[in-house]
């Protein structure tokens, strides 16, 4: 299980290697929220989301014959990235899962990164499809979320979280992460626990594939009904996590959600007070901190990933600009 030694323990082989994201603050979104909104800029990091953490953290955790062998995962674009980065760097040979109607940019970087692509249809068995592949080929298996090692190195967000809140005199917050299986918001919950008791995570999600939300409040594990329907492709997951779950079941407030309009309009926001390009389910978790009620005074968001279609950013920007 992941605990907070597993989490800095991956922080130490992360260092040099990943990127200090920064906390940023901008008053104008201040005054849009009606309370202060600092947010921790993960589409900064490399491949352009915190999925390079877990990537990093899971593929240096492996035996070295293992590493030689080779990785596979599945993903929808980020996860993807991640894994096929650090496979990269550490010699390994790389084999990623991806729907095909994940973003054409997020595939062709995927395959820029050196990895092998293998595309399905949404919706299909891609568990099976993975594991298939990995018996078939010898391949090492890390998964987006369920994964020990990743959600230990998602939890490195949430250590560094603590300490620019603290040199910011930051004792109390509501940290809102965007959610899909649970891998980030797990970290985090953990890494906040040890080292700022005083915060806790809030998750979000799109409307209608809030299923953490859900299960959140029902105390199990429930799905969502359909596996495609919101512009915020990357957090789309079947359900919760059956690792992510318990961890958030104890540590996490109640789940929120966001509509698709107002994750997009806060891409236009982040962009234009911040100079941040974000995806839409990289910015669900500043939607919320944005338009959401019933939040406290101080909140920490997530922008957990910036690898958006240019056409659609383009579309955001001149509807929302």
């Amino acid at each position: 299980m992941t605990d907070i030694a597993r989490i800095e323990a991956a922080a130490q082989r992360l260092r040099g290697h990943a990127r200090l994201t920064p906390l940023l603050n901008a008053p104008l979104l201040d005054r849009i929220a009606g309370r202060r909104v600092f947010i921790k800029a993960e589409s900064l990091q490399l491949t352009g989301s915190f999925k390079f953490r877990g990537g990093w953290a899971a593929v240096s955790a492996l035996p070295p014959d293992a590493r030689a062998q080779g990785v596979i995962a599945y993903s929808s674009g980020n996860h993807a990235q991640g894994v096929a980065l650090a496979a990269a760097r550490h010699g390994s040979p790389c084999v990623i899962v991806m729907p095909s109607d994940a973003p054409a940019v997020k595939i062709a970087n995927t395959r820029a990164y050196g990895a092998e692509v293998v595309l399905h249809a949404r919706g299909a068995d891609r568990d099976a499809l993975g594991a298939t592949l990995a018996a078939d080929r010898g391949l090492t298996l890390i998964k987006p979320y369920d994964e020990p090692e990743v959600i230990a190195g998602q939890g490195t967000v949430g250590l560094e979280i603590a300490a620019q809140a603290a040199e910011a005199g930051m004792t109390e917050a509501e940290v809102l992460v965007c959610c899909g299986g649970g891998g980030l918001s797990a970290g985090i919950a953990l890494a906040l626990q040890a080292r700022a008791p005083g915060m806790q995570v809030r998750t979000v999600e799109p409307a209608g594939f809030d299923d953490m939300a859900r299960s959140l409040a029902a105390g199990q594990r429930l799905g969502n009904a359909a596996a495609a329907g919101s512009v915020c492709d990357a957090i789309l997951t079947p359900m919760p996590g059956t690792l992510t779950f318990p961890v958030l079941q104890r540590l996490a407030g109640a789940g929120l959600s966001v509509t698709d309009d107002q994750a997009l309009h806060a891409v236009a926001l982040a962009f234009s007070h911040l100079g941040l390009v974000l995806e839409p389910g990289g910015a669900v978790a500043l939607a919320a901190a944005l338009f959401a009620d019933g939040l406290g005074d101080t909140v920490i968001c997530t922008a957990s990933g910036g690898n958006v279609d240019p056409a659609l950013f383009r579309s955001v920007l001149e509807r929302f600009g």
